[in-house]
């Protein structure tokens, strides 16, 4: 369990708390780059690590992320006319680029050099991936871009999705990288499931032994289930990324697509985080229509589970996830639909933050508390003038899944498919 006061700690990213300060310092997924269609379109909203602020993309169809108030006297900017390589406040008419330069004042007498004086917040962006990503901490401690590998695949070879979560970030996270969970929460009760049915390798083997490895980006851990009456091991390779990635492999010899998949968990405010959900194939080749639908449809966040015009689930907390009760006893484990969707049931039941003060952690759990001495590592870190770990790495090894004989070493028998360069 943790403290009262780390837990307080690694659950705050509001600006000048010691974690807000050290998320600060990598490049944070700010939204999808299919929110802004089009130059001179309308303004986003956009919630990042506690800050209102409004994304635009402007008449070159650069995008700029600033803040919501405007510095004459407050008014949102999400009002504001997006024309002419700026954005202008509906109020009294100020005018900003998408650096938050001041370009026209039309309020004040012409002669008047004011708006050289003003400025609006504003953040340095970068699209890659269908995701603008933004930079929110020091200039002089700007990282290099973003450049996972799935940042490189063209449109149409990945997949980028995204749902509100209405819980703490860390909540997200470490159920993510939760790999005991998937024997239960996700299991189907039909047999003819290959990655989740009755006699799955989840299913036959239920408490997976982890091993966790160091890395300069986080850490590499290993998922290891026991298959007995095989002599084999079911193993899965993941990849924590700091300071809120999860790379997973799926590599297809359940269901025939081998693919890699991933979430990144955003702080919105310290009760609200994205889920922002990737898939590519590992030869990096172009998905096919029944992939993507296929994807969406397992795990919930298909555009028809979402709220029109939200990214917010239609089964949330406010009906109770739409949970059977009957299919509770003969469809899968919870009765509710998607795994997206049970993920999302189970993190916000824990309430908007939960006390880990009062948790019991098992062996099951050593991938969590790895994933929480860096958090804790990365605050303290950045408090004391180091740079946080991970912010200026140059790449990540790629996950992988295998079934191996069960008196080989992981990490040797897997090394050449998780040595290669993200």
């Amino acid at each position: 369990m943790l403290s009262a006061r780390d837990n307080q700690t690694i659950t705050s990213t509001n600006a000048g708390t010691p974690l807000g300060e050290a998320f600060r310092r990598y490049w944070m997924p700010a939204l999808l780059s299919e929110e802004l269609p089009e130059p001179d379109g309308a303004p986003v909203r956009v919630g990042l690590l506690g800050e209102q602020l409004i994304a635009f993309r402007d008449t070159s169809g650069r995008v700029g992320i600033v803040a919501n108030a405007c510095p004459h006297r407050g008014a949102s900017m999400f009002f504001g006319r997006n024309e002419e390589n700026g954005l202008r406040c509906v109020y009294h008419g100020w005018k900003f680029d998408a650096d938050g330069a001041c370009v026209d004042m039309p309020n004040e007498p012409a002669e008047s050099n004011f708006k050289h004086k003003i400025r609006l917040t504003a953040y340095p962006t970068h699209e890659g991936g269908g995701l603008v990503w933004a930079y929110m901490g020091p200039a002089e401690k700007q990282p290099p871009l973003p450049d996972f590998e799935w940042l490189r695949l063209p449109e149409g070879h990945r997949t980028m999705t995204k749902t509100l979560e209405d819980c703490n970030y860390l909540q997200g996270i470490e159920g993510g990288i939760d790999s005991s969970h998937t024997s239960f929460l996700h299991r189907m009760m039909s047999p003819d499931n290959k990655v989740f049915g009755a006699n799955s390798m989840r299913a036959r083997s239920t408490a997976p032994k982890l091993e966790v490895v160091t890395t300069p980006w986080g850490y590499t851990y290993a998922s290891l289930r026991g298959l007995p009456a095989e002599h084999k091991t079911y193993v899965r390779v993941y990849q924590f990324v700091m300071p809120f990635y999860q790379v997973r492999a799926f590599e297809g010899f359940e269901t025939g697509r081998p693919t890699v998949m991933g979430h990144m968990w955003v702080p919105v405010t310290d009760e609200t985080h994205w889920v922002y959900n990737f898939m590519y194939r590992t030869d990096g080749s172009r998905l096919t229509d029944y992939e993507i639908l296929h994807e969406g449809a397992d795990f919930g966040r298909d555009e028809s589970d979402l709220i029109p015009g939200t990214f917010r689930l239609k089964a949330n907390r406010s009906n109770d996830y739409l949970i059977d009760r009957a299919a509770q006893k003969s469809v899968n484990y919870t009765g509710i639909m998607g795994i997206n969707t049970q993920d999302m049931a189970i993190q916000e039941s824990m309430g908007p933050v939960y006390d880990r003060s009062k948790e019991h952690l098992g062996t099951a759990d050593t991938a969590i508390i790895a994933a929480r001495r860096l958090l804790l590592q990365a605050a303290a870190d950045v408090a004391e003038g180091r740079d946080p770990q991970g912010a200026f790495c140059e790449h990540i090894d790629r996950s992988a899944e295998a079934v191996i004989p069960d008196t080989a070493d992981w990490f040797q028998t897997l090394k050449p498919e998780t040595a290669t360069r993200f």
